[in-house]
């Protein structure tokens, strides 16, 4: 026999009774009753026969339940709260404003980047632009491939790190882009208020947005400079998504070990040009900011024979069409102010003395950015940082050693001697 299914279960959800069909017997059903009436009639059966009852005819016709009105009461509390849930949900969506960040993406991916886009957008295509650029000019010099590594921040962005290690020219290599979406908590936007006045001091977070390429090269041989380059983009969003302020920094600055005047004069002199181009003032205030800046204060020298330094350059400034500009053109000048120097010196032969010097002058190079660069202490401290990124610019390999002082009337003293005291290259 096969199992009786709960009618109980089966008729719970069913319509009232009222509603239902009447019920109707089969037609197999009420041809078996005709054949056994006809068979009584005829005698087959004896008068005091009696037909069993079918065993499944209560589940076949079962009586009407009284539990879909209960269970109907009981339903609609859960009804209810479902409806208001809806209702409630819809109505946080309707009032909830985006993010920067996912302004941006949708941006992006319906109309691209065109001179119509937020300047968020132009920057960080013009430096991703740029980073492939520089990367394809460098691996030409080198002979060797850079290894890409693209990453994602959760919070926001993301990057591309681009590196070179134990290459033919370059020791290490790094040549990076990052564009980070985040918030600046109460204490940051203090501090930043000191030189941007356009930021809330009452709120107790802001959106923010920042985007820049950065790069480092330490060549092996010591006759060639190190050399340091950076272009920023900072901006930040008021509640409503609205911009509330916005800023550039960067420079660029040539770190030799051994000096020679003809690489500092060409480096200072395209870059020069570069800051010419908007504003005749802009090359001897950014130098002289730049020698101020890349200094380690506690060894009384600066880190290398400078360049150009420049930070929070906001509306006070020029408009930010203007500054963009500026910007393009600076990172612009780069390869021109940078490759013939390493061409000239990337084979020059080189002793074991002048590589130890190199080693030594690399730990200063490491003292500034781990003890007074501002850009690694705001990477460090941003959360979700990509601590591998951020380190990308120390050297593969420095020294230290204890009260080492160059040979008086030697190169290595005269190149002490031009830290101490900067010179003006152009």
């Amino acid at each position: 026999m096969l199992p009786r299914p709960s009618f109980r279960v089966a008729r719970a959800l069913e319509l009232p009774t009222c509603y239902a069909p009447r019920p109707s017997l089969r037609a197999n059903c009420l041809k078996s009753r005709q054949t056994q009436t006809q068979r009584r009639r005829m005698g087959e059966f004896p008068r005091n026969y009696k037909i069993k009852p079918d065993p499944l005819e209560e589940w076949r016709n079962p009586p009407p339940s009284k539990w879909p009105n209960r269970i109907r009461l009981l339903m609609l509390p859960f009804v209810g709260a479902i409806i208001y849930s809806m209702w409630t949900e819809s109505d946080s969506l309707k009032t909830e404003t985006p993010s920067i960040a996912q302004k941006d993406a949708l941006l992006k991916r319906e109309n691209g980047v065109s001179e119509q886009s937020p300047m968020r957008l132009r920057m960080e295509q013009f430096i991703k632009q740029h980073q492939k650029q520089i990367v394809s000019e460098l691996e030409k010099v080198d002979g060797t491939k850079f290894t890409i590594d693209s990453w994602q921040r959760p919070e926001g962005g993301g990057g591309i790190t681009c590196v070179l290690q134990d290459g033919k020219v370059f020791e290490k290599a790094g040549v990076n882009t990052s564009v980070v979406y985040g918030r600046l908590p109460r204490a940051a936007i203090q501090k930043m208020r000191v030189n941007h006045k356009a930021l809330d001091p009452d709120v107790d977070s802001l959106e923010f947005f920042a985007a820049g390429l950065s790069m480092v090269l330490h060549p092996h041989n010591p006759n060639a400079p190190t050399v340091h380059l950076n272009y920023r983009y900072f901006e930040t969003a008021d509640e409503f998504g609205n911009t509330n302020a916005w800023w550039y920094g960067g420079g660029c600055d040539l770190t030799p070990s051994y000096l020679y005047d003809e690489d500092a004069i060409h480096f200072h002199s395209e870059i020069k040009q570069a800051c010419d181009k908007h504003d005749k003032a802009y090359y001897p205030r950014f130098k002289k900011w730049c020698d101020e800046y890349f200094n380690n204060k506690h060894r009384g020298e600066t880190r290398g024979v400078g360049g150009i330094f420049f930070d929070d350059l906001d509306e006070t400034e020029k408009d930010q069409e203007q500054l963009f500009s500026f910007v393009q053109d600076c990172l612009s000048a780069f390869l021109p102010s940078y490759l013939p120097i390493i061409n000239r010196r990337k084979d020059m032969p080189f002793t074991e003395a002048q590589k130890h010097w190199q080693q030594i002058r690399r730990g200063r190079y490491v003292e500034f950015n781990l003890v007074h660069d501002r850009g690694t202490a705001f990477g460090l401290n941003t959360p979700g940082a990509r601590v591998e990124s951020i380190l990308m610019s120390l050297p593969l390999t420095s020294r230290w050693e204890y009260m080492h002082a160059p040979e008086k009337g030697s190169r290595e003293e005269r190149l002490i001697d031009v830290l101490k005291n900067p010179k003006e290259w152009v």
